[in-house]
């Protein structure tokens, strides 16, 4: 079990950088974004078939970021000057993504245009280059032997991939929430909330939901690139649902961790993304579920995410009614004893 968690939150931290594109998308900018499901596949395989080209693993994921960067902006593009509903704009783009990478991913194979998937075993990545690191520091055996003195029997070969994992989200999260701070993420936030008052102060909406989106979807790209890294192969059916699982990552983090501030917000998304990722490793140990069902899964997480904090809102909404009535008959009944008194007293007298 306790590997199992630890593979869960692995790629939790991973995933988290993709659903923090998401927040983005649908919470800051609100637009429904469906591009993501081709932009993550477009970071796995520019990065896949760029280190098997022989590039620098940070060179790949580099230009895998920058790929995606585009991709949304053509999407921002679509919907602002082509005029195509936001969600259908989406759409346009992710089913062009999907040629679109299948024409990347060939280029690694002299016999064929297209390629559905391209295998990462033997090849360096940025985990296996960290890793070799990370071995040559002893960190591995000091926790492992701290963890199997407290009684744990199966432990992971190595820690240096969560390590780095972190430091990377991190990052990343100072940056979501410094970029969200300045004048254009301030303008990109208000372009969601309200768009026809901020074109009333002589923003350029339009270059705003391009950038936002443009933003986004460089964050998906790189959760992209480094899921192929990670699993050791880039296949152009991973992004299916992946809109999906960043919502759900998004209303899980929320709905348990408040969206008081933007700090709040985007560490709440980070830890949705790996609570996610738990929920679904623990779910598919059940016996009678398959691997084949981690759709369905994330169908019936997001489902219990959108409607249990809705059920626990009005019950503390109910607890509240019947508090302020409870304080309403005392303050009645506490009336009633003094005016008693005060009759009584005069009666007296």
């Amino acid at each position: 079990m306790f590997t199992a968690v630890f593979g869960s939150v692995e790629q939790g931290i991973i995933y988290a950088i993709m659903a923090l594109g998401v927040y983005i998308s649908f919470r800051v900018l609100d637009f429904p974004d469906l591009t993501v499901d081709g932009s993550f596949v477009t970071g796995a395989g520019v990065a896949a078939t760029m280190i098997i080209s022989g590039y620098h693993p940070v060179v790949a994921t580099t230009v895998a970021i920058v790929i995606g960067f585009l991709a949304g902006c053509v999407t921002g593009l679509l919907h602002t000057k082509g005029k195509i509903n936001a969600l259908l704009s989406g759409i346009l783009m992710m089913i062009a993504l999907y040629s679109i990478n299948l024409r990347i991913m060939g280029l690694t194979s002299p016999n064929s245009i297209g390629r559905p998937n391209i295998p990462l075993l033997n090849a360096e990545t940025m985990f296996s280059k960290f890793q070799t690191f990370w071995g040559s520091l002893g960190i591995d055996t000091a926790i492992n032997n701290f963890f199997s003195n407290q009684g744990f029997q199966y432990l992971p070969s190595t820690w240096g991939t969560v390590f780095i994992m972190i430091i990377i989200v991190l990052i990343i999260k100072f940056i979501v929430d410094w970029f969200l701070k300045t004048e254009v993420g301030l303008a990109i936030r208000a372009t969601g909330d309200n768009k026809k008052m901020i074109r009333s102060l002589s923003a350029n909406t339009d270059t705003l939901i391009i950038v936002g989106l443009g933003f986004s979807n460089a964050l998906v790209a790189f959760s992209g690139a480094l899921i192929a890294q990670y699993a050791k192969f880039a296949d152009i059916g991973m992004g299916i649902g992946m809109i999906i699982i960043g919502l759900a990552s998004v209303i899980i983090g929320e709905a348990i961790f408040g969206t008081k501030t933007i700090v709040r917000t985007t560490f709440a998304v980070i830890a949705g993304a790996i609570i996610y990722r738990i929920v679904l490793g623990i779910a598919l140990r059940v016996d009678f579920l398959d691997t084949g069902d981690m759709k369905l899964i994330t169908a019936v997480i997001v489902i219990c995410a959108l409607i249990l904090p809705q059920f626990f809102e009005k019950q503390r909404e109910k607890n509240r009614k019947a508090k302020r009535h409870a304080e309403r008959l005392a303050e009645q009944k506490r009336l009633l004893m003094k005016e008693g008194n005060v009759v009584v007293k005069a009666q007296s007298d």
